[in-house]
């Protein structure tokens, strides 16, 4: 008896004194994350600029010892913006290489692709690029969004249309949950006005055949045109507009990938306005805007833009989540964590979330492309 017990002592010692099994990506020294993104293809400069950004605020972490004495370790890998690739992407992350998080992800229709994946492996996924409704209704506890909804983006611009006495306003968009996300967007702002959309023109995702929207929409006359779409197809749409002699303004939210589009339009994008979720990456007075540049340039990107800015904040929020998550990390800890961050100051850049509010932000701002591709307030 005396040896059965002294046995039974003894192993529960040795369960007491192992350690317990640790969360998936989290190693003594290490936290592994997983983003897919589009970093070829058509939208490549939206993937590209926000790892840019993420990178080069956890490479500045990483040097100052990590959080809690772990290093932030990013995998990435290339969807070309294509559901398709995005899915077995997400996949390998959660069943291969075992990532503790997602971030970083960009596009709706690839983030709705991911969406069931990460949710039912209930894996958090922080600072998608996109402002899709379809992601924040109804409320999930395995996303937190860093930007404002493309709701709240094309309020802003409707509003702005209607203020300088424009009326007949025309949606370009991209044939996808992304462009019926914006689209809806105007609906719901132009029905709170009393208005209708005056014409409708659609593009394929990954392509630029505008020809038929441009005849649909240049036949309308609009006042402007919401456009809610990348960049390269974006770019043709607006010229060959241009070139059939339509007088509109043209409006784009922020996920076109504003530096991109400034490139891609030349001396065609002066007056092109873009809605803005971040703070103007130019704007040093802004303390976060400061630190983001010093950093970027330190990374070797001193070619400041918004997709950048993005990534960065994202980063900065991923990680004030994870200092507050504390040195035992789990999954469900640093959900916890992140939904007692209200109000946070990120350096003139305020986020806040809540057992019930994943939203984050609400911050819009307008922007135009002004000679030489260069951005005005």
């Amino acid at each position: 008896m005396k040896s059965l017990l002294a046995g039974l002592l003894a192993a529960c010692v040795a369960m007491a004194a192992a350690p317990a099994r640790a969360e998936d990506g989290v190693t003594a020294d290490r936290i592994l994350l997983g983003q897919s993104a589009a970093f070829t293809g058509p939208a490549a400069q939206l993937g590209i600029q926000m790892r840019n950004g993420i990178k080069a605020y956890f490479d500045h972490v990483n040097a100052r010892g990590g959080v809690h004495g772990r290093k932030l370790e990013l995998l990435s890998l290339d969807d070309g913006y294509e559901p398709a690739r995005c899915a077995p992407n997400t996949k390998r992350f959660i069943e291969q290489d075992k990532v503790f998080a997602l971030i970083g992800y960009v596009g709706t229709p690839t983030m709705a692709a991911a969406y069931p994946i990460h949710t039912q492996a209930r894996v958090p996924l922080v600072g998608p690029f996109t402002g899709a409704e379809i992601l924040r209704a109804p409320f999930n506890r395995y996303i937190f969004h860093v930007r404002a909804s493309y709701y709240d983006e094309t309020e802003k611009i409707v509003e702005q249309v209607i203020s300088t006495g424009g009326r007949q306003i025309a949606v370009f968009y991209q044939n996808d949950s992304y462009g019926q996300a914006g689209l809806k967007g105007v609906e719901i702002a132009m029905q709170k006005r009393g208005l209708k959309i005056a014409a409708l023109g659609t593009v394929e995702r990954n392509t630029v055949q505008v020809e038929a929207a441009v005849t649909a929409i240049r036949a309308a006359r609009p006042d402007a045109v919401v456009m809610i779409s990348a960049y390269t197809s974006i770019a043709e749409f607006v010229r060959q507009m241009q070139k059939a002699g339509s007088p509109a303004t043209f409006y784009n939210v922020s996920f076109v990938g504003s530096k991109a589009l400034a490139d891609a339009l030349g001396k065609d994008g002066v007056g092109v306005a873009i809605s803005q979720v971040v703070p103007f990456p130019w704007g040093p007075a802004v303390p976060v805007v400061r630190e983001y540049q010093q950093l970027s340039e330190k990374a070797g990107h001193g070619d400041f833009n918004f997709g950048a800015m993005e990534g960065f904040l994202v980063a900065k929020v991923f990680v004030e989540g994870l200092q507050r998550a504390g040195r035992t990390l789990t999954r469900e800890g640093f959900i916890d964590a992140m939904e007692r961050m209200r109000d946070v100051d990120l350096g003139g850049f305020f986020i806040g979330y809540s057992p019930s509010n994943h939203a984050g932000s609400k911050f819009v701002d307008l922007t135009i492309i002004g000679r030489g591709g260069k951005f005005l307030r």
